[in-house]
């Protein structure tokens, strides 16, 4: 069976007052729109030369003419209603356009690298689940090469239980899986803070 790869990417269209709310609460709107930025400038530099087919999604609208390269990457709006359901959606979808392997990433890990992208689809050739769990107890990468919907059910999204819950579904349905590094996501102003050392400037 050939092997055909996609990197789904999920992103905010960048707008003020509609990006990273919890920290725009200690940093103001404006310094939240700039660090959000700041962000899918970051996850495209990690993207944008890996050697699989790559989609963003964006949460209201298609921009044509926007940091993301139309020739590189696919563009759709998300799936309507939660974001597990939104993301799965986007992996039946994707099974459906005859995708072997599928990986989802955010846009709030400053710490993710091209090759951990490259491991999580290494990992799917002797895997049928990889998770790139988040220090804060959620997941910044999940990839499968067959659909599971049981693991984007009756989760406590946004919460320090989603990781754990996820695995807890993958260990009950006895899934092969593979877990990468532990990284942190950029929610709030402390999640920041203990990143300054990797922040420009």
């Amino acid at each position: 069976m050939t092997e055909k790869n996609l990197l789904m990417l999920f992103v905010r269209n960048p707008e003020l007052g509609k990006v990273k709310t919890r920290l725009a609460a200690s940093v103001g709107p404006e310094t939240a729109l700039d660090i959000y930025l700041h962000l899918l400038q970051h996850t495209r530099s990690v993207t944008q030369e890996l050697p699989m087919d790559k989609v963003v999604y964006y949460s209201e609208r298609v921009e044509e003419q926007d940091m993301w390269p139309s020739q590189q990457y696919q563009k759709q709006v998300q799936p309507a209603g939660d974001l597990g359901e939104r993301m799965s959606a986007s992996f039946a979808a994707a099974f459906a356009d005859g995708y072997t392997s599928v990986v989802i990433i955010g846009s709030d890990c400053l710490q993710l690298t091209s090759d951990i992208i490259l491991k999580a689809f290494e990992n799917l050739k002797t895997h049928e689940v990889v998770v790139g769990p988040a220090l804060d107890g959620g997941y910044y990468l999940l990839g499968m090469n067959g659909l599971h919907p049981e693991l984007f059910q009756d989760k406590r999204w946004s919460t320090e239980h989603v990781f754990p819950d996820t695995l807890y579904d993958i260990e009950r349905l006895h899934l092969s899986h593979a877990l990468l590094p532990y990284l942190s996501d950029i929610d709030n102003l402390e999640d920041l803070e203990n990143l300054e050392a990797n922040w420009p400037g």
